[in-house]
């Protein structure tokens, strides 16, 4: 049996109650899931945070990577900072669906204080199931990374 993490996981202070949701969600689904922190509540800044995950998935130390703060929005323009990092930061289903897609994203990004944990749990299921189409969609994908 093979113990390497799948998904990479962390969120600043106010994502902590949130993070914690998807990983018993996710270890429930099966998948081995490494905590990036953070574990408690204290202020933390988020970059500090998004770059351990966002380093891990860039480094091939694990394929996917999820990342939590209050928006989303800080943790995903850190995590998009790294060479081949491809984070989205969702609201709904639809943009979960296309951020795998189309943009075969390998972070999601969600912002813990206007994201229910139902829904939290529902776009991290939807990202995960969606195959990424490729085709055109690599196209642009390599254009990115040029």
């Amino acid at each position: 049996m093979d113990n390497k993490p799948d998904i990479a996981i962390a969120s600043d202070h106010t994502g902590v109650e949130l993070k914690l949701h998807l990983m018993k969600f996710l270890l429930k689904r099966g998948h081995n899931v490494i905590d990036m922190g953070v574990r408690r509540k204290n202020k933390v800044d988020y970059p500090d945070y998004a770059k351990k995950v966002a380093r891990a998935v860039a480094e091939e130390e694990v394929p996917l990577g999820i990342l939590l703060c209050g928006s989303g929005i800080g943790m995903c323009i850190t995590a998009n900072r790294f060479p081949g990092v491809r984070a989205a930061l969702v609201h709904d289903h639809f943009t979960a669906r296309m951020a795998k897609s189309h943009n075969n994203a390998n972070i999601l990004c969600i912002g813990a204080r206007v994201t229910a944990k139902e829904l939290a749990q529902e776009l991290v299921e939807t990202w995960l199931s969606t195959i990424f189409e490729a085709g055109r969609h690599q196209n642009r994908i390599d254009k990115i990374d040029q």
